[in-house]
């Protein structure tokens, strides 16, 4: 009940612009979201680089109104993408389809995420596309296969393991060669398509957790679960899979301890650095994915 109540206020338009201009609020959130500038997301990016972390940039917005606004949203990519050159940094950016256009005319999302792709394999980084509510996966899925087939290695799809047809996505993918990240899932889905238990998505996460390090190209396993990243420390070393064939990612702000043994250990860890003014929609669904989290997050707050 309580997941259902927080994905449902987090489509409410009225709380999210009170609580976006909220005072309190933004003390609340900047330990998780970098801040409404892109020079905030680059700061956060040159603090984790000098922590040999690696980090991806998601300038946040979705389901754009208009064309216009999807070639906005490209263009804040575009510069987006030069400042990460020109830091040097080791970071990619991260987009939602819907934010390029993809409700209005796939051709021209299409378009506007190819010049982002160019703009990334000119500077040998990534886009990574995310996944949004399964009314989006084929779409999603058949643009990624597509710039793929152009820009090889230069797209990343996104997995959400809490969909029935994941495990069938991933295989497709894999064959594909184009690389992977899994996370758990954070929308509000029909139990049609989708398990309705958490125990379940648990399961099946770790199931295709191994599926793809074991076949997948360059996979990012995508958890703060440390039952989750224990048994893919475990699973590595059984299968003697070096470190450098995969990657963590987890989400900036959460788990800084859980980050740093991960570093130190010599594992990669990449950080999902959020910047921008509609941070709303993201917080509540990252609250709802586990509605523990919300204790989570407040032992975040005091956590080191």
């Amino acid at each position: 009940m309580l997941r259902q109540t927080l994905l449902y206020l987090s489509q409410q338009g009225w709380l999210r612009h009170w609580v976006e201009d909220s005072p309190l609020s933004r003390r609340l959130t900047s330990r998780f979201i970098a801040g409404r500038a892109l020079s905030d997301g680059i700061s956060v990016l040159e603090k984790l680089s000098k922590e040999r972390m690696l980090g991806t940039l998601d300038f946040l917005g979705e389901n754009v109104t208009s064309l216009d606004e999807a070639a906005h949203s490209k263009t804040c990519y575009l510069q987006a993408l030069a400042e990460i050159e020109r830091a040097h940094l080791p970071a990619t950016v991260s987009i939602k389809l819907t934010q390029f256009g993809l409700d209005f005319s796939e051709d021209a999302c299409l378009k506007n995420v190819l010049s982002l792709v160019e703009r990334a394999n000119a500077m040998n980084s990534r886009v990574e596309i995310d996944m949004e509510s399964s009314e989006y996966t084929d779409r999603t899925l058949g643009v990624v296969s597509h710039i793929h087939q152009r820009f090889p290695d230069r797209v990343r799809a996104v997995i959400q393991a809490y969909l029935y047809r994941s495990e069938a996505d991933i295989r497709s993918l894999s064959e594909q060669r184009i690389p992977v990240r899994l996370c758990k899932g954070a929308y509000r889905e029909p139990a049609t398509a989708a398990f309705p238990e958490k125990n379940d998505v648990d399961a099946n996460y770790v199931k295709l957790m191994k599926l793809l390090l074991d076949n997948g190209t360059y996979p990012a396993i995508a958890s703060h679960d440390e039952n989750i990243i224990r048994e893919a420390q475990r699973h590595v070393k059984e299968q003697k899979i070096s470190p450098d064939r995969f990657e963590f990612q987890m989400l900036y702000g959460i788990r800084r301890d859980l980050q740093r043994q991960l570093v130190g250990k010599g594992f990669r860890l990449r950080l999902y650095v959020p910047y921008g003014d509609a941070w709303y929609p993201y917080f509540m669904r990252r609250l709802a994915e586990r509605p523990a989290n919300l204790l989570f997050l407040a032992k975040n707050v005091i956590r080191s």
